[in-house]
């Protein structure tokens, strides 16, 4: 479908994304963590926008996802909401909010929703989170699931690797996504799975599958912003295209600022009262 087609004033919901896969139109979804950003990402016309717990790497410096609290998802996504009106916002649910209770996780799933004002909340994980899954859906938020890859996950596996390669735990990503499906996701994110099988689990589900390090037979993509800006540096996995190199631009705009300030330079005249 041609992109000139598309209505970009009109308001992103789960149910236009659900509009988006049945007529072949991919999805853009981007991480964002704070207003300025929320509000250029919103403007050029990104589809969604996700909230991620990637926040605790990006934004504050951690090794894992794992120690981001509620607190801090909930005031990342406030922040995000103010800067947008077109995109649909999806908050992760952090690590430690959801698993193995699941009255917890739909008290999460609540404060989320109406402290935040978001309009999603993402889980990772199959059917050993389906109870708290079920509890969050049963309150009438909507919730995007995540399978392969889950970092929240990464001591178990411990490691980053490419999930799902090996027969048996292929098997189970397909019956965890058909079961997220079932139980009423509105769409999911695969993340570092092989290409053949992420497209195998888009044709079998309705519902949209967003995929990152999944190939490209999915029905949309998401990056990290500051990755693929190149404001962080130091992760180039094989999916990632990076698009600018803002850690290089910033660099060299503070440089500058450094240099007129020592030489007396900055401010002029013209920039005095």
């Amino acid at each position: 479908m041609s992109t000139n087609t598309v209505d970009n004033s009109r308001k992103v919901t789960t149910r236009r994304l659900s509009e988006m896969k049945h007529r072949g139109e991919k999805i853009s979804m981007l991480t964002a963590y704070d207003y300025s950003s929320a509000k250029i990402l919103d403007q050029a016309g990104i589809d969604v926008i996700l909230v991620g717990d990637s926040a605790s790497n990006v934004m504050a410096g951690n090794m894992t996802t794992l120690p981001i609290t509620l607190d801090q998802m909930i005031y990342h996504g406030k922040s995000v909401m103010k800067g947008v009106n077109r995109a649909l916002v999806i908050v992760d649910l952090p690590f430690g909010s959801y698993q193995g209770n699941s009255k917890e996780a739909l008290a999460s799933a609540i404060r989320i929703m109406k402290e935040s004002h978001a309009e999603a909340v993402k889980m990772e994980g199959g059917s050993e989170i389906r109870e708290s899954i079920e509890r969050i859906l049963s309150a009438g938020i909507p919730v995007m699931g995540h399978l392969g890859l889950t970092p929240q996950s990464i001591n178990k596996f411990g490691t980053y690797a490419v999930r799902a390669r090996e027969e048996a735990e292929a098997a189970k990503l397909i019956e965890d996504a058909k079961m997220l499906e079932e139980i009423g996701c509105f769409g999911m994110v695969l993340e570092k799975v092989p290409a053949a099988l992420a497209e195998k689990v888009a044709k079998e589900v309705s519902i949209p599958v967003i995929g990152i390090g999944a190939g490209g037979g999915v029905d949309g993509q998401v990056l990290v912003m500051h990755d693929m800006l190149g404001i962080n540096q130091g992760f180039s996995p094989r999916f990632l295209r990076r698009y600018a190199d803002v850690a290089d631009v910033m660099s060299n705009a503070v440089s500058r600022y450094i240099e007129d300030v020592k030489s007396g330079d900055f401010p002029n005249e013209s920039e005095s009262y």
